[in-house]
C-alpha cells in the first residue's frame, strides 16, 4: 500500500496529468450534436486530432510524450455534426493491454536487459491522410497505424505492402498534387537518418539513407516539388543513452545542418549550415530559383517557465513550455550558403497551411499563440500573411485554450485562404470542450460556429483535416 500511495503522489505531482492534460475514462460515439452559430455547409469531411492518453495510471514516472494514443474527431456534413474518440491501436497497445509489453517510457526506460525494445510504439504524435485513409503516427518514429477517417476504428499497421525498410516518424508529409507519402525515420544504430517516398497507390517508390556524424534527435521535416529538406539539429544523445538504447539528450557545440534530398532518391544530399538552433516544427517549403526556402518555428530562450514546484518533473515542465518565433532559411542550391532571418517576435508554434500549399510557396499560416504559463497552452491564432507582413491575432477568453488548427478548403474554393480553421478549445473551469469553426478570411471576428462535445477532449498534438473527397470508397 505504500508504494501505491507513493505513486499516486508522484502522480499528482506531475501537471500533464491533471487538469486540461488528464486524460478521459472512456471510448464515445455522439451522432448529435448541439451547435452555437451555424456549421458551414461547404465543407464535408472530419477534423481530426492525435494526442497522448495513457489507458492506466501511471506506475512510474510519466512523460506527457508516454500516453496512449487516442484520436478525437468531430465529423461534419450537410451542416451537422458527429464525435467519436478512439484509441490508437498499435501492436505495442494491444501487446500492452494484454500484458506482453514490457517497455518503460521517455523518463524510465527498459533497457535491453529486460526487453528488445526501449519504449512503447503509442502512435500518440501525429495524424495525416494518404490513400484515403489516416495514418498515426509517433515522434520517436515507430510503425504507422492505419485509421478509419469516419470510424476511427484501427486497421493495423502500415508497412506498404512488406516493403518498408525501416520506421516512420512523426510529420512525415503527404505531396498533394502527387499523392505521394514522403516519410524519414531516425534512429540511434547507423543509418541515423533515412527517408523515401511511398506513391499514391501504397507502393514503395524510393528509399535512400543518410549519413549523419552521429545519432540526432529531429522532429520535422519539409519537402518540395523535387527536394526533401532534412534537419540535423545540435541536440545529440549522452554517450550513457548510447550504450543502452536511450533517449538522453544533450545540446552539443555544433551547427545546424540542412540537408536537400532528392526525392527521386538519385544525386547526393547538399549540406546547408547555419547558426545552432532547435526546430520543432516546419510551416512549408519550396523551390524560388536557385534557392530551397524554408518556414519554421525556431525555438528562442525561455523567460518565463519555472518547473520548481512540480519536483521530479522540474525539467519536464520547462522543457515542454516551448518558446519559438517564426523564421525563414534560403538554402541556395549553387553557392552552397544558406541565409536566416527570424519574420516576426511573436512566440507561437503548432504551425498549419492549407495543405494543399504544402511544397509550393503558400501565403498563409496559421500559428497557435503561446501562453506565458509553466505548461504548453494555446491562448491564441496567429494569422500570418507572408506576401503583406501582416498579422492578424484571435485570443480566446480567459481560461480557455485550443488545440492546433487544421484549414479545410471550403468545397469550390478559388484561394489560399478560401475556407476555415477548425480546433478543439478547452475551458479549463468547467473541464468542457467544444470544436470551433472560423471562416479563414476573418479569423478576428470570431468563430462562425461552436459544437458541443459531450466530453473534455484533453490537450494533445498534432491534427489535420481529413476531406471527404479523398476518403476510400467516396
Amino acid at each position: 500500500m505504500a508504494a501505491v500511495a507513493e505513486q499516486q503522489t508522484l502522480n499528482s505531482k506531475n501537471p500533464y496529468l491533471q487538469g486540461m492534460y488528464a486524460p478521459v475514462a472512456h471510448e464515445a460515439t455522439c451522432l448529435e450534436l448541439p451547435v452555437t452559430g451555424e456549421i458551414p455547409a461547404d465543407i464535408h469531411g472530419s477534423y481530426v486530432r492525435n494526442g497522448p492518453n495513457p489507458q492506466r495510471a501511471p506506475g512510474a514516472m510519466h512523460h506527457w510524450f508516454d500516453g496512449d494514443g487516442m484520436m478525437h474527431a468531430v465529423y461534419l456534413e450537410n451542416g451537422r455534426a458527429e464525435y467519436r474518440n478512439r484509441y490508437v491501436r498499435s501492436q505495442d497497445f494491444i501487446d500492452d493491454t494484454a500484458g506482453t509489453c514490457r517497455v518503460g517510457g521517455v523518463m524510465e526506460p527498459a533497457t535491453l536487459e529486460r526487453s528488445p525494445k526501449v519504449y512503447k510504439d503509442t502512435a500518440n504524435t501525429d495524424v495525416i491522410l494518404h490513400n484515403g485513409q489516416l495514418m498515426a503516427l509517433w515522434y520517436i518514429s515507430g510503425h504507422p497505424v492505419r485509421i478509419d477517417p469516419r470510424t476511427l476504428e484501427a486497421m493495423g499497421e502500415e508497412s506498404f505492402g512488406g516493403k518498408l525498410p525501416r520506421h516512420v516518424s512523426a510529420h512525415s508529409k503527404t505531396d498533394p498534387r502527387t499523392g505521394e507519402f514522403l516519410f524519414f525515420d531516425y534512429a540511434l544504430y547507423e543509418p541515423n537518418m533515412s527517408c523515401g517516398v511511398v506513391g499514391a497507390n501504397n507502393e514503395l517508390q524510393s528509399f535512400q539513407t543518410i549519413d549523419l556524424p552521429g545519432p540526432r534527435l529531429p522532429h520535422d521535416m519539409a519537402f518540395t516539388e523535387n527536394y526533401f529538406v532534412l534537419h540535423d539539429l545540435p541536440v545529440v544523445f549522452t554517450e550513457q543513452a548510447l550504450r543502452h538504447h536511450q533517449w538522453s539528450i544533450e545540446v552539443a557545440d555544433q551547427p545546424t545542418r540542412f540537408g536537400v534530398v532528392p526525392r527521386s532518391g538519385r544525386g547526393n544530399v547538399q549540406w546547408f549550415e547555419t547558426d545552432p538552433c532547435y526546430i520543432y516544427h516546419v510551416i512549408n517549403a519550396w523551390e524560388e530559383g536557385d534557392e530551397i526556402v524554408m518556414l519554421g518555428c525556431k525555438m528562442v530562450p525561455n523567460t518565463h517557465a519555472d518547473g520548481s514546484a512540480f519536483g521530479p518533473y522540474k525539467n519536464m515542465v520547462e522543457v515542454l513550455a516551448l518558446n519559438a518565433v517564426p523564421c525563414e532559411w534560403r538554402m541556395n542550391l549553387r553557392t552552397g550558403k544558406c541565409r536566416a532571418r527570424v519574420l516576426d517576435d511573436a512566440i507561437g508554434e503548432f504551425p498549419a497551411i492549407n495543405l494543399s500549399a504544402g511544397g509550393l510557396r503558400n501565403r498563409y499560416a496559421y500559428v497557435q499563440s503561446i501562453a506565458p504559463e509553466n505548461t504548453l497552452k494555446f491562448d491564441g491564432i496567429y494569422k500570418y500573411d507572408f506576401f503583406t507582413g501582416d498579422k492578424t491575432l484571435y485570443r480566446y477568453e480567459k481560461g480557455v485554450f485550443g488545440s492546433e488548427v487544421a484549414f479545410a478548403p471550403r468545397i469550390g474554393a478559388v484561394d489560399e485562404d478560401d475556407g476555415y480553421i477548425l480546433c478543439f478549445c478547452i475551458d479549463e473551469a468547467s473541464q468542457t470542450s467544444e470544436l470551433r469553426i472560423w471562416n479563414a478570411k476573418a479569423i478576428e471576428d470570431g468563430p462562425v460556429a461552436r459544437v458541443h462535445l459531450p466530453e473534455r477532449v484533453p490537450a494533445g498534438f498534432h491534427a489535420t483535416w481529413a476531406d471527404a473527397s479523398e476518403w476510400v470508397g467516396r
